[in-house]
């Protein structure tokens, strides 16, 4: 697991209702990313939780397999698809305008 350096970037995001409850369906794909699947699934939405570039990493290759797997969302006019894209949107501008 890589440690934080000093020049190491966090980025905080609040997510909440059907974006936590979807995402929190995919923390078993997570266990690769040291810790990163626990924090997932205790975390309530109360406060915003901040991730490294490499925990970014890990929640954009989960979400996007999950998007694109029509067994998952068969319906993508789901409420459950359009939360888990509309976090996946979120998430990657944000990875994108700050690590590149």
């Amino acid at each position: 697991m890589p440690k934080p350096g000093s020049g190491d970037k966090k980025l905080y995001f609040l997510i909440t209702g059907e974006e936590l409850a979807e995402l929190q369906l995919y923390t078993g794909q997570m266990v690769e990313a040291f810790g990163l699947d626990r924090r997932i699934e205790n975390y309530q939405g109360k406060r915003p939780i901040g991730f490294y570039s490499w925990d970014l990493e890990c929640l954009l290759e989960v979400m996007e397999g999950a998007l694109e797997d029509d067994q998952e969302y068969p319906d993508k006019n789901s409420s459950e698809f359009q939360a888990l894209e509309s976090l996946f949107k979120r998430v990657k501008d944000e990875y994108r305008s700050t690590f590149g």
